[in-house]
């Protein structure tokens, strides 16, 4: 079975850009993180929507700009990342950084909590933080020069 990671949208009408880099980008910083084989879905929605499944399935009442659902039954990765597009305008706003810019950090927030990073104290969050600045550094390396022969930054390993 090929590795996967497909875009879909619910509740929203924004669609994402550059998605075959996107793929190539979270691919490799699965791999980098030991995750060989998987198959991801990136779900953009809106507040309503992904309130409703933070309070059904884990039973928060609130609005968060992510959320990631690890089905792993077997030694392939397989998993869901919603997203709220609400929360990462309004957080864009709040960090100064463009929409797309902090859509592909909480992309990579959700994908890392798939590969198994946790966020749950201070310590914990600054290692995750410090793993999104550097996958996005990557990517935003690779979307600045995509066609550049050599290359290479968004499959090197840090």
């Amino acid at each position: 079975m090929a590795n996967t990671i497909k875009f879909f949208t619910e509740d929203t009408p924004f669609q994402t850009k550059h998605k075959t880099i996107l793929r190539l980008w979270l691919s490799k910083l699965l791999q980098a993180e030991g995750v060989s084989r998987f198959t991801v879905n990136i779900i953009l929605c809106s507040d309503k929507y992904l309130r409703k499944l933070n309070k059904e399935y884990l039973g928060h009442n609130y609005v968060t700009d992510v959320i990631s659902f690890n089905y792993n039954e077997t030694d392939c990765l397989t998993g869901d990342v919603f997203i709220s597009i609400d929360r990462v305008r309004e957080n864009a706003g709040l960090f100064e950084v463009t929409v797309y810019h902090e859509l592909y950090r909480v992309m990579a927030h959700g994908t890392l909590h798939l590969a198994g990073y946790d966020d749950a104290t201070t310590a914990l969050r600054a290692d995750m933080k410090k793993k999104e600045d550097y996958y996005i550094s990557l990517l935003l390396i690779q979307l600045n020069r995509p066609n550049k022969p050599g290359n290479n930054a968004i499959t090197s390993k840090k």
